[in-house]
Formats: structure tokens, sequence, C-alpha cells
């Protein structure tokens, strides 16, 4: 689903003070009800996922963990089934399983004399029945289960459809008989920042593919929706470092992207929602 600039916007706005919950997402079904629900996600966790990090800061002051570390002991104090950490998390409009953590690591770090690991956390927040208190333990299960836009969980559900998407793309590959180096041969060789996939001929000498009258050299497969900010983000971390090293190529974003993105072409790196149908092999002679 390609977007204008100004579609998307109206998309953004109806996000600014939407709590992070699946029912906010169904009502944002019904608002767009022209754009795919895997679209829609990926915007919401996009946006939502803007906003923590703009506000990250004021919720980790050693002020605001205390405050929260005695409200949630106040909450269980009182009802120790009821959901306090993702009231609470809700209410102070912060992703659960981020105050899952804060709430977590203050915990450990008044119960064991030396402070928590990043791994010992990490390990507790995917697998609950770690943490020594049954009641907190229930808490935090509740903020991952609950949370749509972070934590472990999540993560491995996008970890998940990333996969799938390029098991799909190299799919696609094979069908048009198209041969091609995935991202686990190149790094064997010895590259250390590399596309999904690169497009060669059985000699192994490059075969750039022709789409739209531009020829490419790899293809990226990204499971999400274009947005400026990521999409920025991925040209100076790895779209121009990949034209570097490998020429032109072609970015896949499933989920749509804003069509004003797609304005390096003549550059060489261009943007599809969907793998193109309309593509020329262009083999390199021998003679």
């Amino acid at each position: 689903m390609i977007l204008t600039k100004a579609q998307y916007e109206e998309i953004a706005q109806c996000l600014v003070s939407v709590p992070p919950t699946r029912q906010s997402l169904r009502k944002l079904k019904q608002r767009f009800p022209s754009q795919s629900q895997a679209t829609l996600l990926s915007i919401f966790s996009q946006e939502y996922q803007k906003h923590i990090k703009r506000t990250h800061a004021k919720h980790h002051t050693p002020e605001a963990i205390e405050s929260y570390y005695q409200r949630y002991l106040n909450g269980v104090g009182k009802n120790g089934a009821a959901p306090v950490l993702l009231e609470l998390a809700n209410e102070v409009d912060y992703a659960p399983s981020l105050m899952a953590r804060i709430i977590l690591e203050r915990f450990l770090q008044g119960h064991e004399q030396t402070p928590p690991s990043k791994s010992v956390i990490n390990s507790m927040l995917r697998d609950p029945s770690q943490i020594p208190d049954g009641v907190l333990a229930n808490q935090v299960y509740q903020c991952i289960v609950n949370d749509c836009c972070y934590g472990p969980l999540v993560d491995c559900i996008k970890h998940a459809i990333g996969y799938e998407h390029e098991v799909l793309l190299r799919d696609l590959l094979l069908k048009k008989n198209l041969s091609f180096l995935d991202e686990d041969q190149l790094r064997a060789k010895g590259y250390d920042k590399t596309p999904d996939f690169i497009l060669q001929v059985p000699v192994v000498m490059l075969c750039p593919l022709a789409v739209e009258g531009h020829i490419i050299h790899w293809i990226e497969s990204k499971a999400s929706f274009g947005d400026e900010c990521s999409h920025h983000a991925y040209l100076h971390g790895q779209f121009w470092s990949y034209w570097n090293r490998f020429g032109p190529g072609l970015v896949i974003y499933w989920y749509g992207f804003i069509q004003e993105l797609d304005c390096n072409r003549e550059r060489g790196i261009l943007l599809k929602a969907s793998f193109p149908t309309d593509i020329v092999t262009l083999c390199h002679s021998t003679a």
C-alpha cells in the first residue's frame, strides 16, 4: 500500500492521543477501511515507538522510578491479582513491557546485593517464571502479553514476520529462475554489511535485473511500512552502503511506504510495495 505524505500524516495524526491497545487498532481500521490491517499496524507501531523515544527520559529519572515502584507496591498490597503494572503503564502513557522492566530492575536492586545484569533482566522478561516473586511475575506477564508494540513477545513476532517475508522473496526469485546469493552466503564470503539478496548468474557473474527501466543488483526485504524516519535511517545505515558496494538496488516495503520517499531512483535505489512482475534479466556477455 503506497500512501501519499498527506494520507500518511492523516493516519499519524489520529494516533497522537491514542493508547497502544488492540482496541485502538480496531478503531483505526474503522476510520481507514481502505488501508490494510498490516499497514495500519506497522504505522501504529512506528508512531508509538517515536512517542516512547521522545518521552523515554522522563520515565527513567530516579524520582519517577521510585514513584512508580511505590505505586506498584501499594497497588499489589491492596490486590495482587489486579493488573496494577498494566494500568500504571497506561495511566502514565508508557509501554507496558518497558514499565515492567523498570519495576523488575528496581525490585531486584532491593533484593540482590549486586545490580542485576541486562542479560538477567532480559531472561526474566522472556520467561517471567524466573522472577523470584510470584506476584511480580504475574504482573510482568500481564504487561508482556498486553503490549502490542514492545517486549520479547513483540520482538519474536517481528522477527518471525521478517523471516517469513525473506522466505517469500526467496521463493519468488526462484520462481523467476533468478540466481542469487543470500545474506548468509555473502557473509560467508567475508561481507559484513549485506542486503538480503544479491542477483547473479550461474557462472557467478553479476546479472542485473531491469525493473521499470531501472537496473538493480540487489534486493532488500523490509516487513514494515516505510515512513520518513525509518527510511532515512535505513538509507544512511544500510541502503547507501549497499549501493556503494554492489550498485543500484531495490527495497521492498511489504506494508507500503510514503510515495514521496521513492525519490532516489535515478541515483540507484528503488522502492516497491511488492515483488515486481515486469522484470527482465540482463546477462553480461562472456565474450
